[in-house]
């Protein structure tokens, strides 16, 4: 059962957007310390932290388009 649970949690933290992984690197934090506090916030605040959560997943992920692109122009052609 024990790992079950583990392997369910590492494949969540591979396919997950990486926003907290982000934000802890730039902070110089332990992502898991970030998802902690992520999970109380959520809990307190009744799942509001979930729409910014969302709207920094899409910022990263239009970033990371943006800066692509801008390396190479005709791969998108």
């Amino acid at each position: 059962m024990n790992t079950r649970i583990i392997q369910w949690k590492s494949a969540i933290e591979w396919r997950a957007f990486g926003v907290c992984s982000a934000l802890g690197e730039r902070m110089g934090l332990a992502s898991s310390r970030i998802r902690v506090w992520f999970i109380y916030i959520s809990f307190l605040t009744l799942g509001s932290p979930i729409i910014l959560y969302m709207v920094l997943a899409f910022w990263m992920n239009m970033k990371r388009y943006v800066l692509m692109s801008r390396r190479n122009p005709l791969r998108w052609l």
